[in-house]
């Protein structure tokens, strides 16, 4: 069977059976248990264990689970529903930094549901992310990559999704089909910023900015506000451990956080829609 990835190595189109992945070059590379693929080479590696943690990535998964950022999901599927309408073959999608796949599972589910002809492929570079992402999401092709190297030919996908991972708009301009679509989800100002009141002396909104990739045209930001009310100590351990702030916090802040009973605070996604050009 046809990979929607390709060989990291040499670009070839990569088939896959129960055990590997190979390309027509002799690239071979081996398909875990769990049915995920390590498409990211050694020299590539700017890390021992690149990316997310066991830890982040068991974090983020009990708080996606709890439903907290559903809202955030259900809008995704929306867009990503309306943007791959109006095509009329059978639609590739990738989700460009998938973590445990929460997003990328409920948005097979739903085009799934609503009929859709869609193949759907994610990757991340945490190989405990690609792990679980593959362990619960039947369907959907995994691997390990990176961003700023993505093993897929160009002009393979309609449409690609990021939500909060790093973004190399060179590479996806290469990976999407002319006039093919970027759904980007980025923190809107006040995302999270109950929490930052209480991790930091001088909280601080998000920046927030249109910005200009060359070879796409923003067509749109679409806002998705909320509240979050967190009463439990493992949740509010969970939310924080799934944050860049985990890193940059404090040990007072972190005590601080520790002590808090609850914790309320704002939560906002922009989904930017970047459209690429025909040419």
């Amino acid at each position: 069977m046809t990979s929607l990835f390709c060989c990291p190595i040499c670009g070839a189109a990569l088939h896959r059976d129960e055990k590997t992945y190979h390309c027509p070059a002799g690239h071979s590379f081996d398909r875990a248990a769990e049915g995920y693929v390590h498409l990211l080479p050694p020299n590539r590696m700017h890390a021992k264990i690149p990316g997310d943690n066991k830890q982040m990535v068991a974090a983020r998964r009990a708080f996606l689970d709890a439903g907290y950022y559903q809202l955030f999901s259900s809008a995704l599927n929306s867009l990503a529903a309306q943007l791959i309408s109006p095509i009329g073959h059978p639609v590739r999608i990738l989700d460009c930094g998938c973590g445990e796949g929460y997003y990328t599972g409920r948005l097979a589910s739903h085009l799934a549901c609503c009929g859709a002809h869609a193949a759907l492929a994610g990757f991340d570079i945490s190989k405990f992310a690609v792990k679980a992402a593959a362990r619960r999401y039947e369907g959907i092709e995994f691997a390990v990559a990176s961003c700023y190297h993505i093993p897929a030919a160009a002009q393979e996908f309609d449409l690609a999704v990021n939500v909060f991972a790093p973004i190399a708009p060179q590479e996806l301009l290469r990976i999407l089909r002319p006039n093919g679509a970027l759904l980007y989800a980025v923190p809107s100002k006040r995302h999270l910023y109950g929490l930052k009141e209480l991790l930091y002396d001088c909280p601080y909104e998000n920046e927030e900015k249109d910005v200009a990739y060359p070879g796409f045209c923003l067509e749109e930001r679409v806002p998705v506000r909320g509240k979050l009310l967190l009463t439990d100590r493992a949740m509010i351990d969970s939310l924080f451990s799934m944050t860049p702030y985990y890193w940059k916090t404090s040990v007072q802040g972190s005590a601080r956080l520790h002590d808090a009973e609850r914790l309320e605070t704002e939560i906002g996604f922009d989904f930017l829609i970047y459209r690429r050009n025909m040419v």
